[in-house]
Formats: C-alpha cells, sequence, structure tokens
C-alpha cells in the first residue's frame, strides 16, 4: 500500500472490478437458470423432476461458498473468485453436451458446477464490504450487487437468441442457453485473475482493522449464538427460501400453459431486474435506517409478492411479470441488510469463514427450496408455492422481534470514519 490516495483509487478500481465480474457471471448464470426446468422435464418427461438442475445450482453454490471461503482464507480474494467462475465455465460445457446426449445425471453434474460460479458472484459483495467502513458497508454491498442487473436484463433475453443459434449449428434448442454462461462466465474469470490486483484483502479498510475488529476468531458454535447473526442468516436464508421457490417453477408454469421462451425470459428478466437494479437504494436505506427496518421491509414486499403469484391467472403475463418483480425487489431488501447486518456481527478473523458457512445454508436451503418446488408444482398447483411463501416470510420476523433488545438498529454497533473519495 502507498498513500491513502493511491490506496483510495485502488478500492475504487476494485469495487468496479467487482461490480463487472458480476454482470459477466451473473449473466451467465441467469440464461442457464431461466431454461433449467425445461430442460430436465425434456429430459426427464415428467415435471417431477423439474426441480433437480434447479437444486443441483443451487447446491452446488452452497458447496462452492464454503469451498471458495476456504480458498480465499489462505490465498485472498482473488483466488477464490476466479476458481468459482472457472468451475463455472467446465459446468456450462458439461450442461450443454448432456442436452445433446439427453442425459439427466450429466445435466445435474454440469448444474452443479455452475453453481460454483454462482457462488463467486455472491461472495463478491464481501469483498467490496472488507473495503470499506461500518457507515458505508451497505452501500458497498449494494453497489457490488447492483452488477447483477446486468444480467438480470440481458441473461433471460439471450435464452432465445442463443436457442436459434444452437439450431443453426445442429445443437438441439435447450442446449444452446449453456452456452451462454460458457462465454460470459468465462469473461467473469479472466477480469478477476487479471485486474484484482493487489488482492482485496490488502485493500481493507484499516479502521476494520484496528482495536474490537481485530480480536481472535471466536469459535464458530459462539459466533453462531450471537443475536444479530442468527437474525441475518434467518433472513437470508428465508428470503433465498421464498424466492427459490416461486422463482424456479414459473418458468415451467408459463411453458404449460401456452407461453413461449420470449415471454418467459420477459418474466424472468423482470424478476433478476427487480433483484438487482435496486440494490443501491436498499444499501442507502439499510446505511440510513439500520439493518432491521430494511428486513423487515423486504418481508413485507416478499409477503405481498408471493401472494400476488399465487392469485395471478396463469394466462395472464402481465400480473406474473409485476409479482416476479416484487419478489426480486423483496428479496433484494432482504439480501443487501441481512448480508451488512452479518458482516458487522463478526469480526475481520472471523469474516471470512462465517460469510462462507452463511451463504453454504442459504444455498443449501434454496436447494430444498427448489427440489421441493417441482414436486409441490405436480401434486398441488402453482399457487401452493405462493401460498407457503407467504406463510414463510413470518420467520424472520419473529427472529427479530424476540431478538430486538440485543440488536443494533445500524449496520454496526461501533462507528468508523469514511475513507476519501466517493463509493463507486
Amino acid at each position: 500500500m502507498t498513500n491513502p490516495e493511491q490506496a483510495d483509487a485502488l478500492r475504487r478500481r476494485t469495487v468496479r472490478t467487482l461490480v463487472a465480474g458480476v454482470a459477466l457471471g451473473s449473466t451467465g448464470h441467469i440464461a442457464a437458470v431461466t431454461v433449467a426446468t425445461i430442460a430436465a422435464r425434456d429430459l426427464s418427461d415428467t415435471a417431477l423432476l423439474a426441480g433437480l438442475p434447479g437444486a443441483s445450482v443451487v447446491l452446488g453454490a452452497a458447496v462452492g461458498a464454503s469451498a471458495l471461503a476456504g480458498l480465499m482464507a489462505r490465498r485472498g480474494r482473488r483466488a477464490g473468485l476466479s476458481a468459482g467462475y472457472a468451475i463455472g465455465v467446465v459446468g456450462a460445457f458439461l450442461a450443454a453436451a448432456a442436452v445433446v446426449a439427453r442425459s439427466m445425471p450429466l445435466l445435474l453434474l454440469g448444474t452443479l458446477l455452475i453453481g460454483f460460479g454462482n457462488a463467486s458472484n455472491q461472495q463478491s459483495r464481501y469483498a467490496a464490504a472488507d473495503l470499506y467502513p461500518s457507515a458505508r458497508r451497505a452501500s458497498a454491498i449494494g453497489i457490488v450487487v447492483w452488477g447483477a442487473t446486468v444480467g438480470a436484463v440481458v441473461g433471460p433475453n439471450l435464452v432465445e437468441f442463443a436457442g436459434q443459434f444452437a439450431d443453426s449449428i445442429g445443437l438441439p434448442t435447450l442446449a444452446g442457453p449453456y452456452l451462454v454462461p460458457v462465454v460470459f462466465v468465462g469473461l467473469a474469470a479472466a477480469l478477476s485473475f487479471a485486474l484484482l490486483r493487489p488482492d482485496p484483502f490488502e485493500l481493507r479498510d484499516a479502521s476494520s482493522i484496528a482495536g474490537a475488529e481485530a480480536a481472535a476468531a471466536a469459535p464458530i458454535a459462539v459466533v453462531l449464538r450471537r443475536p444479530a447473526v442468527v437474525a441475518a442468516i434467518v433472513a437470508l436464508v428465508a428470503g433465498q427460501f421464498v424466492m427459490v421457490l416461486i422463482m424456479t417453477m414459473t418458468p415451467l408454469h408459463m411453458t404449460e400453459h401456452g407461453h413461449g421462451l420470449g415471454s418467459v425470459g420477459l418474466v424472468i428478466s423482470a424478476h433478476t431486474f427487480g433483484m438487482f437494479a435496486l440494490s443501491p437504494l436498499s444499501g442507502r436505506l439499510t446505511d440510513r435506517f439500520g439493518c432491521p427496518t430494511v428486513i423487515y421491509a423486504g418481508t413485507a414486499i416478499l409477503a405481498g409478492s408471493a401472494l400476488l403469484s399465487a392469485v395471478a391467472p396463469p394466462d395472464d403475463e402481465r400480473l406474473l411479470l409485476v409479482a416476479l418483480f416484487l419478489l426480486g425487489w423483496g428479496w433484494n431488501l432482504g439480501f443487501v441488510a441481512g448480508s451488512a447486518m452479518l458482516t458487522g456481527a463478526v469480526t475481520l478473523t472471523e469474516r471470512t469463514r462465517v460469510q462462507g458457512l452463511s451463504d453454504s445454508l442459504i444455498w443449501t436451503t434454496a436447494a430444498v427450496a427448489s427440489l421441493g418446488s417441482g414436486v409441490l408444482l405436480a401434486t398441488a398447483g402453482y399457487a401452493s408455492l405462493g401460498i407457503i411463501g407467504t406463510a414463510l416470510v413470518a420467520v424472520p420476523v419473529w427472529v427479530l422481534v424476540r431478538r430486538r433488545g440485543a440488536i443494533s438498529s445500524r449496520p454496526v454497533a461501533v462507528p468508523a470514519p469514511v475513507p476519501p473519495g466517493p463509493l463507486e
């Protein structure tokens, strides 16, 4: 590190690199996820197994979060993020080959590895959080999460084009969307490897290293008993579960009622736009009003969107578009606020492993939601997903209310000076 002005310029460049990596990685990931249930139904000829690839993707993200966190602890953020994206590219190749070979096991292996790329996307927010002090931590998280807006808009809308391209070169239509992450996630890997120098660990905010933040790491069992850690993880897990439960089966629900891939792409694009586009606002609201308040707002929007998806007529893509957009926005509020709460509740030496464990729990739970959503769709119908989702959002509210006396209304309890230069 040189002088403070140079260090601040490096921080801003690092944030821009993280945003670009998330934009590229999410474009490929979302394109693949958009057709996951359709590809599974095509290969298995039953809706009962349609949730398996979605479950495999999020299980891969869970495994990847833990594995990449361990790698980051030893080798730094750059090595972990680059490795996750690279593994995701291998998974995309395998998924495309699975569609060609009509092999469900190979599709599941490919989507499992695609999840590693998404784990890198998700861990990028914590790399940014370490660069800035507590008063601006949520804003830093929000800016990096916002990078996925590019994927939200572009990814689903590349599905139809990629399918046509696959047709033109003699491949099955559904193999095309899996070529999208080969290109875009591959670019994210190359960008992260080339430009995350110096490693984000070397650029961490000095105020985060001093004093209490530099305390020795507590045993993980002790960390998980802290009220703010419990509340943050429950909010993150519940929001992810509800979002995945409904989102995963929406493409299949739409195609079964006569909607084409273009309409499916539009609805999923609106959903993922809601998930990411308002992230900077979510970060500012969290820094202004505190994590619990924003989590409450997010759960209220999640409940309303889940209920709307349950009552929306299956042939009305406009209501489904609104419901899925709100589903994404409610998730975003809880995701940014929950991530900021979790980061502020642990010391610097605890962060990497606790963040990795948290994301593993998030994605493991999401895998269960994805798998169960297919069974629920086949046995009880699409409306059941929204009804269950509406009920489940009460869980984080209950946890926050029970622990409100022990949780600060601010993202962290310890104030810190704001570094020079704008947050970009």
